[in-house]
């Protein structure tokens, strides 16, 4: 992505409430957020701009589908085009967070133990708060070690519902 970025975003419903996403020129994911444009814009950097896509834009489609066959029970896993914007000790978690499956949930210290960095729970939980794609790369299966639910940036409603679909014991 270029020093000054222009996004395209649009909005639709699900059970949580409205979603929002932000597509580069490509067509690619950038970000996502439960919530009206406001708050994903919140979560892009200073350098990005936004207009408004189109219902018919065929990456919008292809977003929405997806997140439509998730909610209905059809789909697990997302097969979309992804351009998150992160360091790369960030991309490395959200990868890790990727990875675990649908109906599952991980600690902060299982994750950092997985990536070979068992101290670093507190940096893992940072990572996974900035993750810019919610539910498409899924924070919100990111539990405390007690079995808490913490660190959902769209609140512990959102997470439980979310995790509740999935099919987690809370």
């Amino acid at each position: 992505m270029t020093s000054s970025a222009l996004l395209r975003t649009a909005t639709f419903s699900t059970p949580c409430g409205p979603f929002s996403i932000a597509l580069d020129d490509t067509g690619a994911l950038v970000a996502t957020a439960f919530g009206l444009r406001p708050a994903l814009l919140r979560r892009l950097p200073a350098n990005c701009h936004a207009t408004g896509a189109s219902d018919r834009d065929p990456a919008v489609v292809a977003v929405k589908e997806q997140v439509d066959a998730y909610f209905a029970g059809k789909r697990r896993n997302f097969g979309l085009r992804m351009a998150p914007l992160g360091t790369p000790f960030q991309r490395r978690v959200w990868t890790a967070l990727a990875e675990i499956p649908h109906g599952e949930t991980r600690s902060y210290g299982q994750l950092a133990a997985q990536l070979g960095q068992p101290g670093a729970a507190r940096a893992i939980g940072r990572a996974n708060a900035t993750n810019p794609l919610c539910l498409v790369v899924p924070c919100h299966r990111v539990i405390g070690a007690d079995g808490s639910l913490t660190g959902f940036a769209f609140g512990e409603t959102i997470k439980r519902q979310l995790l509740v679909h999935e099919g987690v014991a809370i």
